[in-house]
């Protein structure tokens, strides 16, 4: 990586764009917390070409200048790390345009772009070995031993996100329309909760299917399904294999993991552990069996924070973890990636699964 030399006043940027709209926090070389923040509510637009670099562009600059102009107007912007979801997949356009564009409009001379779930592991675990398991509608697992990434599931929740929100509320919409038909397995307690919260049951599939957002509106079920363990024994099952899932995908990426010699710090993330206790206390039981070396810890941060964190190693040239074409990128201003000074160079490794 390039050697920079910063100047007293100069601001970074950690950037975090998810479902829920674009946040932006500014933070100093050096420093190790944010300045100040703005949050964008609308969610950045994806298309045919992947996350619609103009539309972020569009809420981020604005948000950049107005942080820059709270405190002074007069600093220089030295570093940036963007964390998006679904960057790993659907970052092409961001990956091809950003850099520049950045560089235009704010100086930048280095940024990063994440998948989400890589400042999700910097804000939780920091630049430490272990792994992380960020849970929301979703659930997607992620470790490092620092020299390369490991990734366990996030395939969405036609193919994975097993355990993840969406994971739970379906299992548990199953078991009450099973009740509701008289069939095996059926739960007439989440029949209940269903009919309370969506109306009939049997005008479900009309509500359900037509949705754009059906991943969410599953989630949305998940806290029922957790309210209903403590006296049905289907629903407390439901939380049970759902502990399994995800303890397995943090055995996947743990690094050494099982090894008599090694502990690995599994850092828990994202809303949903707000659960509690109905989904912890099967899960912290499924760790120890599974990965009986890992110490369970909740995150210290959240992916806003891991961006920021990335921007300011960065900054420092203290940047120790793995580069990876699609989960981390990194670009120097005025060279191309890859180049011999580039610093993307090193991040050419596969990430293993």
């Amino acid at each position: 990586m390039e050697s920079h030399r910063h100047a007293p006043g100069e601001y970074v940027l950690g950037v975090d764009s998810g479902g829920s709209g674009l946040r932006v926090a500014l933070g100093t070389v050096g420093g190790d917390a944010a300045l100040d923040t703005v949050v964008c509510a609308e969610p950045v637009r994806t298309g045919p070409s992947g996350i619609d670099a103009a539309h972020l562009l569009d809420q981020l600059l604005p948000a950049a200048r107005q942080l820059l102009a709270r405190h002074g107007g007069g600093g220089l912007m030295a570093t940036a790390a963007i964390g998006a979801a679904g960057m790993a997949t659907l970052g092409e356009q961001l990956r091809a345009e950003l850099p520049t564009a950045l560089a235009d409009a704010l100086g930048l001379r280095q940024l990063a772009l994440a998948a989400d779930a890589v400042t999700a592991y910097a804000g939780a675990v920091g630049q430490r070995p272990g792994a992380v398991v960020a849970g929301g509608t979703g659930l997607i697992a992620l470790g490092t031993d620092l020299t390369q990434w490991r990734r366990a599931d996030g395939w969405g929740h036609l193919l994975g996100d097993s355990g993840g929100g969406a994971w739970i509320g379906r299992a548990g919409l199953d078991a009450a329309m099973r009740a509701h038909d008289g069939r095996r397995g059926g739960s007439p307690a989440l029949l209940a909760r269903l009919e309370a919260v969506f109306g009939p049951a049997v005008e479900l599939p009309g509500l359900l299917y037509p949705r754009t957002d059906r991943p969410a509106v599953l989630a949305s079920f998940a806290p029922e399904v957790a309210a209903c363990a403590a006296h049905d024994p289907v629903a407390e099952e439901i939380l049970r294999d759902a502990a399994e899932h995800i303890a397995a995908a943090a055995a996947a990426v743990c690094p050494k993991a099982g090894a008599d010699d090694e502990e690995c710090e599994v850092a828990l993330t994202g809303g949903l552990f707000l659960m509690g206790e109905p989904l912890l206390v099967p899960l912290r039981e499924e760790l120890g069996r599974q990965l009986p070396h890992a110490r369970a810890v909740p995150g210290s941060g959240d992916p806003l924070t891991g961006s920021l964190r990335i921007a300011q190693a960065l900054a420092t040239e203290g940047l120790r973890l793995p580069l990876h074409p699609t989960l981390l990128r990194v670009t120097v201003s005025g060279q191309e990636p890859g180049t011999p000074q580039g610093a993307t160079e090193r991040g050419s490794r596969p990430v293993s699964h």
